[in-house]
């Protein structure tokens, strides 16, 4: 589904692309691939309203620490000082 013929923000050219997507919810991250129109010219990701929708429900999931359908792929550690 293309959104835009041209970047709403430089307007440049879109071409659909895989990317990944950080999420943070709490103290949770989850990294998601999704489909996202990106600019060309300046980086800018275009996503549909249905995948909005699941990033938001990703973020209540991961805020609230319900993350057992998740997998785990590692973990993260805040360097002290920092």
């Amino acid at each position: 589904m293309k959104l835009f013929e041209k970047c709403p923000v430089c307007g440049g050219e879109l071409i659909e692309k895989e990317v990944e997507k950080l999420l943070k919810g709490g103290e949770n991250t989850a990294i998601i691939k999704v489909k996202a129109e990106v600019c060309l010219h300046c980086g800018e990701r275009l996503y549909t309203p249905e995948i909005i929708t699941r990033f938001e429900e990703i973020r209540k999931k991961l805020k609230v620490g319900k993350i057992e359908d998740f997998i785990e792929v590692g973990k993260s550690y805040q360097v002290a000082g920092c």
